[in-house]
């Protein structure tokens, strides 16, 4: 061997082998951050890249990366890697040590590819995504390293940026840049997740976050190789560079913990996490050259760097369902820039000045872009139109897990048979129960809630079902009553009319000799009683129409100051032989469009239990006026003994008496006039309220809607 001990090759491989352990941390972070119904097509795309990746590399990766350069744009040979560069294979003096380097290189040419399975994840076909690996191990990738690590494999395979002083010591733009680069390109070919920023959307939440931060400790473990190893020897070097991985990974975290803090209030989950991998992808490139201080500022402001990125992508609506982008790209392109701005100079060993390094930096960056970018992005375009990267909506809908591999789980089986449910409406089959997962729990409890409901649907059926017959039980004892009543009144009126008529001869000594006293106070009582009764037969009549919705209104123009005075007079002479005085107020010169013979009974109705109830040398009032909303207001009121609150209620009933000291209420009736009239004025779109007060009287208010005030003027004048 030549120029490699033993200890070289040995760190080289353990540090390969840590690197290969970030592939379990990207696919424990990738996972966690998805949902579950993709979880698994994460996890597969996660081991296969590094599958396809490493046989890509093995092919043509290794020989265009570290080949003997053409003009330092690409190497010529190592292709089909065979232990040597030159064809010697294994008779290669440094063939050991090769295969160790062939090893790490392929290691880190897998993390490049697997960065792109967060970024795309939950929305790329597996052919797609097979395609998009292949191409980035097997080409872009290399050539970009072959342009700025090349020289790694001895001077012969040296690319012009390195010629030229580029730093990227562990590959935040080689491996991380790269891998962002190529991710934007697919995002923007693919677009968002459905939902994603549709309106009123919230951001979609990873299923299994813890899940998500073993993946960082793993990848935080692996990254000491990462770094370490690309010392390519087991230097001197090497501990302060483990150091200073630490810090940046740790400064990162930390940032990304106090940023949520400050600007959301909570330390949230995604920016500490993120911001952890941010730190350490930044410190990637400059870790040989920075102090510790400058190892914990890089780290840093990695993570801001990522939080203003990922914040920039939500604006421009680009979907990145791991933050990939953020955290290899834009935290890449500063720990690229940190070599220049934070490394100590005398470390470079490149001979340039501080303006000059940051150029090459600058250039470098660049041309990371234009390949990653420029390169996939119209590659990506046109494989989209001939073979789409995308899956179907439905699809994503169901999640990829199913669509893409048919692998079902518990979960996704409870959320089908859930679905079912849904679009059938039939809830008579319980969904499976998957014993001893959470699935199974969420479907025991499910079958419970359903059982539930069907019980009560069945229950309610049935409430139904006894409400549907008792109403029609009800409406033929309505009707069979309204029939009664109406037959009734009618079979009555004859007779009563009859008797009305007779004893009226009588009491005036037309028919019969009544010379006794007793005998003319004898028929009296018979023609009151007798008119009595046929009142009382004609409101039974008038409520029994109502109730059987047979009561029509005959309307049309009535003047309001007529039917006051008509039933003022009526009213005048009743109040005078009760010693009760009886006063209206000058009506409303207006018409009203209302049925004549309701609104006189309505009124009649009214102030005949306002003189009723009001004791001699009491006073009963009528008045009507427009009100501020346009109604129409009738009031009677009377000075009588009033009810309490509570007994209104009753009073509004049909042959309602109201409960009382026989002081108070005293006269005979059969409680219908209130009723009467308040479904007299319901026919006519208004209300009836009643107002009393023990010992203050009562209030009765009729109130017409304005549309039944036919006189504009006068309305407007009011």
């Amino acid at each position: 061997m030549i120029g490699h001990s033993t200890a070289d090759i040995v760190w080289l491989t353990v540090a390969t082998i840590l690197v290969v352990l970030m592939q379990a941390g990207f696919l424990c972070l990738e996972t966690g951050f998805v949902r579950a119904k993709n979880g698994i097509n994460v996890a597969f795309k996660n081991v296969a890249d590094f599958c396809i990746s490493a046989l890509a590399f093995w092919t043509v990766g290794f020989g265009l990366m570290f080949g003997v350069s053409v003009a330092g744009v690409i190497g010529s040979s190592g292709f089909l890697f065979d232990g040597s560069l030159s064809g010697l294979g294994e008779s290669d003096p440094d063939a050991p040590w090769l295969i160790a380097f062939f090893f790490f290189q392929v290691a880190f040419c897998g993390t490049a590819t697997t960065i792109v399975s967060g970024a795309v994840a939950e929305r790329m076909n597996f052919h797609g995504y097979f395609v998009i690996s292949a191409m980035l191990s097997g080409v872009l990738y290399p050539v970009f390293g072959h342009w700025a690590w090349g020289g790694a494999a001895g001077e012969a395979s040296t690319g012009w940026l390195q010629t030229m002083g580029f730093i990227d010591f562990a590959g935040s733009t080689v491996v991380h840049s790269m891998g962002g680069w190529m991710s934007l390109a697919c995002l923007l070919v693919l677009g968002p997740r459905l939902g994603r920023y549709a309106k009123g959307s919230r951001d979609i939440e990873g299923h299994n976050v813890p899940f998500a931060a073993l993946g960082v400790f793993l990848l935080w473990v692996g990254w000491f190789g990462f770094n370490g190893g690309s010392t390519l020897a087991m230097t001197p070097s090497v501990p302060g560079i483990l150091v200073n991985t630490l810090l940046g990974g740790a400064a990162g975290g930390v940032a990304g913990i106090l940023h949520s803090w400050i600007v959301r209030g909570r330390p949230e989950v995604s920016p500490f996490l993120n911001g952890v991998l941010a730190g350490l992808v930044a410190i990637t490139a400059c870790c040989h050259v920075v102090s510790m201080p400058g190892a914990v500022l890089t780290g840093a402001v990695g993570a801001m760097v990522a939080v203003a990125c990922s914040a920039l992508l939500d604006r421009l609506r680009i979907d990145d369902a791991v933050g990939a982008v953020p955290v290899h790209l834009a935290a890449g392109v500063w720990g690229t820039l940190a070599v220049a701005l934070l490394g100590r100079p005398e470390l470079w060993n490149t001979g340039l000045d501080f303006v000059a390094q940051l150029k090459v930096q600058l250039l470098g960056i660049a041309m990371a872009g234009l390949v990653g970018f420029g390169g996939a992005y119209p590659l990506l375009r046109l494989i989209n139109r001939l073979l789409p990267l995308r899956v179907t909506a439905e699809a994503e809908r169901i999640g990829l897990n199913v669509s893409e591999h048919g692998a079902s789980t518990a979960m996704h089986e409870l959320l089908t048979a859930m679905e079912d449910h849904r679009r059938s409406g039939d809830f008579s089959s319980a969904v499976p129960v998957e014993a001893s997962t959470e699935a199974g729990l969420i479907a025991l409890q499910y079958n419970q809630v359903a059982d539930r409901f069907r019980t009560e649907v069945s229950r309610r059926e049935q409430t139904a079902r006894e409400l549907a017959a008792a109403k029609e039980r009800a409406e033929l004892a309505n009707a069979a009553k309204s029939q009664f009543l109406a037959t009734m009144s009618h079979e009555l009126r004859t007779p009563l009319n009859a008797i009305i008529g007779f004893s009226e001869m009588m009491t005036q000594q037309f028919f019969g000799p009544l010379g006794s006293e007793k005998y003319a106070e004898y028929a009296d009582d018979i023609h009151k009683s007798g008119r009595h009764l046929l009142s009382v037969i004609n409101d039974v009549l008038d409520l029994s129409k109502i109730e059987a919705d047979k009561f029509d209104l005959s309307e049309g123009e009535v003047s309001l100051a007529e039917a006051m005075h008509d039933a003022a007079r009526y009213v005048e002479q009743r109040a005078r032989s009760e010693e009760v005085v009886f006063e209206m107020a000058p009506p409303p010169d207006i018409e009203l469009f209302a049925d004549a013979k309701a609104l006189r009974q309505m009124l009649l109705n009214l102030l005949t239990n306002a003189v009723k109830f009001t004791p001699p040398g009491g006073k009963v009032t009528l008045r009507a006026a427009i009100e501020p909303d346009r109604r129409l207001a009738i009031v009677v009121t009377d000075t009588g003994p009033g009810m309490r609150r509570a007994d209104i209620p009753k009073a509004m009933e049909a042959f309602g008496q109201v409960a009382g000291d026989k002081t108070r209420y005293t006269h005979e009736g059969t409680g219908l006039g209130l009723p009467i009239t308040a479904a007299l004025i319901r026919l006519h779109g208004g209300t009836l309220v009643i107002d009393s007060q023990i010992g203050r009287g009562t209030s009765a208010t009729l109130r017409f809607p304005h549309e039944r005030i036919l006189d504009a003027a006068q309305v407007a004048a009011a």
